[in-house]
């Protein structure tokens, strides 16, 4: 793996400028291709072969109209009042002349429409197009439509898939975890010039990755939120990567090597690390496909294509820019860190390490002890779907939303819809009607092929309600044969089921595959069990702490969130592909140059130390620069953006101080020689894989690069 890195970074090298004109042309390709060719990102919820997807399914068959989007329009006058119906009416026919605009039904001739006191109402908008391709500019236009309502003193709000591409998505956000993380890179480094050049990387990662999401999305259908996890990921390891090599680079040369060489090694040591680092990630984002469901899988996939630019450009653009710049990378320096070079010993790592060397049984206690409790409320986690009722309080959307619960009950935001044939509509509404838990059962609808007859149902309860769940599997069980019940609650519980059943597949696919990984590289049987063990700590750790404060609702405003709200049901499934993946960059930095301490020095104390010397700084380094990244994230106002950024964020502050910093070293202190053990008959099979170890060799020379011998296995 170094000779390949190595070898890569030497192509690149040779001819610098025209490696930076091949990314340019590669960025700008991808870009125009994304912006002719590209496809539009829809949201598919549904779980293959359930019962909610084959309702789904006849629907889309029976309703062609119905493929468009969907909204609500609101209405409510002032309490003690009932609603002014020439002003309801003006309000309709100015959104009726709004683009793509289908129809607009009237409340007032429409039953249902109008709450019992004759204070609120609300008229159903159907577009031509999806809700999605109609975007944010097209939902400020039909909110506007509501104006002459507003005019004569009537609250008007929009409400529906139509309404969540009004919410503003407050953009720059992201840039002040960017500037955090530009201030990160200059106190690491100690210059300027050395600090931008991650950012730049990453930069190029994201853009030509968000691109290649947008082509994905022609030919597969890939989820809304692709793009944003896919931001994250790219700016943070995008940033990472280059920060591990541009640090060995520049330890390499305050060293007193000369610049080539400097980087020949830094390619073949920390380069050969970064490609293994991003394999695994790439391994365990790919994974979600095993799920069964085409959300995950398309997020998986998505945010895997930036992760493979990243790893690209940090080992064949980033050689070909250092290269470039040469001794300026020192430019432009702040205070004297970057002048001189601070030996493993003067470290805090170092000493940190000796402690820790010297009494691991306590660190590890403590440290085991404190990710156990911040894990405890995973436990008690309830999934569910994201809902209006989460949003901020001055959104149209959720304004709708407490209308709507005021006028017609909560059960309103939670849809049941019920499919059914013909020849049973009568029996399959008599039985809805008994059922206890539902507030009203509409009247059966015939598809115009006259095959199907769909019958609008409304629940007590709301949308993440447990009795809400219950209902809707008394009613399924108690349905004639052939009546099919989709809706949120159903699309959410045959969600749950899907993801119950493939779960323990998908888990034990990331985990084996990462052992297998593992124990070829570091030639380890202890070392690839505690990385997993470790990494299942810190990901319960980071479970627990977004219960803690979306479902629980600790330190909720701190957050500006509005109300107590479930963990969106696929992210338990997606935080532990990204969070496995990313914890074993972490596991393969530090462990790499722990085992490369030991083959030179055969102690193990003293190799842990040598370990930790080498990496906390970095490590930690990076680790802040993606808390920094990943936090930003959490002043967007939906809700779900807030989970993700919060969830990635607390597990990698965790993995990175917790885990990297104390329970690593006091582990492999207790384990000592048997941290390499490894049965003889084993070694024999294993491929011989280098990540670390590797002597300096100029990168623009072909000689083979010489190792230090690897130990014998221990017996």
């Amino acid at each position: 793996m170094d000779q390949l890195t190595r070898r890569l970074a030497a192509l690149s090298t040779r001819r610098p400028w025209l490696t930076v004109a091949a990314w340019a042309v590669l960025a700008v390709l991808v870009v125009a291709l994304a912006g002719s060719a590209g496809g539009k990102l829809t949201d598919d919820f549904s779980a293959p072969g359930s019962e909610s997807a084959k309702a789904q399914t006849l629907l889309e068959q029976a309703f062609p109209q119905a493929a468009g989007g969907i909204g609500v329009a609101v209405f409510a006058a002032p309490k003690g009042e009932r609603l002014d119906q020439p002003a309801v009416q003006a309000a309709l026919a100015s959104l009726r002349k709004a683009k793509h605009v289908r129809s607009v039904n009237d409340p007032f001739a429409t039953p249902g429409r109008i709450s019992g006191d004759g204070r609120i109402g609300y008229a159903d908008i159907t577009l031509d197009l999806p809700a999605a391709d109609l975007g944010a500019s097209g939902a400020d236009v039909l909110l506007a439509s509501l104006q002459p309502a507003r005019t004569a003193g009537l609250e008007a709000e929009l409400g529906g898939d139509v309404a969540s591409y009004n919410k503003k998505n407050e953009g720059g956000s992201e840039v002040f975890g960017l500037v955090a993380a530009l201030v990160v890179l200059v106190v690491a480094f100690g210059t300027v010039l050395a600090a931008v050049v991650p950012m730049v990387m990453a930069g190029v990662a994201v853009a030509a990755g968000l691109s290649g999401i947008t082509l994905l999305a022609s030919g597969m259908s890939v989820s809304t939120a692709a793009p944003a996890f896919g931001a994250m990921m790219g700016l943070g390891v995008g940033i990472d990567y280059s920060l591990f090599i541009i640090s060995r680079y520049r330890d390499n040369r305050h060293a007193g090597i000369a610049n080539a060489t400097a980087l020949a090694a830094a390619m073949a040591t920390s380069g050969a690390a970064i490609f293994f680092a991003g394999a695994t990630v790439v391994v365990s984002l790919a994974a979600l496909a095993l799920t069964g469901l085409s959300l995950l899988a398309s997020i998986g996939l998505a945010t895997s294509i930036v992760v493979l630019f990243a790893v690209g450009s940090a080992l064949t653009l980033l050689p070909a820019i250092l290269t470039l710049l040469g001794d300026k990378v020192d430019a432009l320096r702040v205070g004297r860190r970057a002048q001189r070079a601070v030996s493993p010993e003067e470290t805090l790592w170092w000493r940190l390490a000796h402690r820790i060397a010297a009494r691991p049984v306590p660190y590890l206690v403590a440290s085991s002890l404190l990710l156990l409790l911040l894990a405890a409320p995973a436990l008690s986690m309830r999934t569910g779907f994201p809902d209006a009722g989460g949003d901020s309080t001055h959104s149209t959307e959720r304004k709708a939303y407490d209308l709507l619960t005021t006028g017609f009950g909560v059960g309103y935001n939670a849809p049941m819809v019920v499919v059914a044939a013909p020849e049973n509509a009568s029996a399959v509404t008599r039985t809805l009607k008994r059922e206890p838990g539902i507030a009203d059962v509409g009247a059966a609808q015939t598809s115009p092929d006259g095959r199907i007859v769909v019958i609008p149902t409304l629940p007590t309860t709301g949308p993440n309600d447990g009795a809400t769940t219950a209902t809707l599997k008394r009613i399924r069980a108690d349905l004639p044969t052939g009546a099919l019940v989709t809706g949120p609650t159903a699309l959410k519980l045959d969600l749950n089921s899907k993801l119950s059943a493939t779960l323990p597949l998908f888990i034990g696919a990331i985990l084996t595959v990462s052992f297998l990984l593992l124990v070829v590289v570091f030639r380890s049987i202890a070392v690839p069990l505690k990385a997993a063990v470790m990494n299942l700590l810190s990901i319960g750790g980071a479970f627990g702490v977004i219960v803690a404060i979306f479902q629980w609702g600790w330190l909720a405003g701190l957050f500006g969130l509005h109300q107590k709200t479930s963990i969106v049901s696929v992210f338990p499934a997606l935080f532990f592909a990204v969070l496995f993946g990313l914890s074993m960059d972490y596991e393969v930095f530090l462990v790499s140059r722990i085992r490369d301490a030991y083959v030179q020095t055969r102690d193990n104390t003293e190799a842990v130390a040598r370990g930790l010397a080498a990496t906390g700084r970095v490590i930690t380094s990076g680790a802040l620069i993606m808390v920094c990244v990943f936090s930003s994230f959490v002043t967007n106002p939906d809700p779900s953006v807030k989970m993700i950024g919060l969830g990635l964020a607390s597990a990698i502050a965790i993995d990175a101080t917790v885990v990297r910093m104390v329970l690593v070293p006091a582990t492999m202190a207790l384990l000592g020689k048997a941290n390499w053990w490894l049965p003889s008959w084993l070694d024999r099979w294993l491929p011989d894989i280098h990540v670390e170890g590797t002597t300096l060799v100029d990168v623009r020379d072909e000689v083979p690069t010489q190792r230090t011998p690897e130990p014998a296995p221990v017996r």
